[in-house]
């Protein structure tokens, strides 16, 4: 799991099941807590030993700002997207952030139209 999190450059990854039904989710953060915890017996210890099994989820419809509150609230930096019971997504902060300066910018630029338009 730790050389996944790295082979792909990213901080956490979710653990579903058979049915993709979101059992967890395993990020460095709990690898980090693992080393402290087990040593060099992490590295053959089961995802599940180890991965965050309360974690917060959002639905399609959820709105950014209540994604982002989510992440602030439970200090993480990745939230499962869920449909229909399944897992079909994760934004990450990164993600929040940059939709967020996205519609800043949209309002910047549509008030000054609105400004300079006669």
């Amino acid at each position: 799991f730790a050389a996944l999190l790295y082979a792909h450059r990213i901080g956490a990854t979710p653990v579903v099941d058979a049915e993709n039904h979101l059992v967890g989710i395993i990020s460095e953060r709990d690898v980090i807590r693992g080393i402290i915890e087990h040593g060099p017996a992490l590295l053959t210890m089961p995802v599940k030993t180890l991965m965050t099994r309360l974690v917060s989820t959002c639905a399609l419809d959820d709105k950014i700002g209540d994604v982002l509150e989510m992440i602030t609230l439970n200090r993480t930096r990745h939230i499962p997207v869920i449909d229909e019971g399944k897992l079909i997504g994760l934004i990450s902060i990164g993600d929040v952030v940059k939709q967020l300066l996205e519609e800043a910018q949209f309002e910047v630029v549509s008030l000054r139209t609105y400004i300079t338009t006669p």
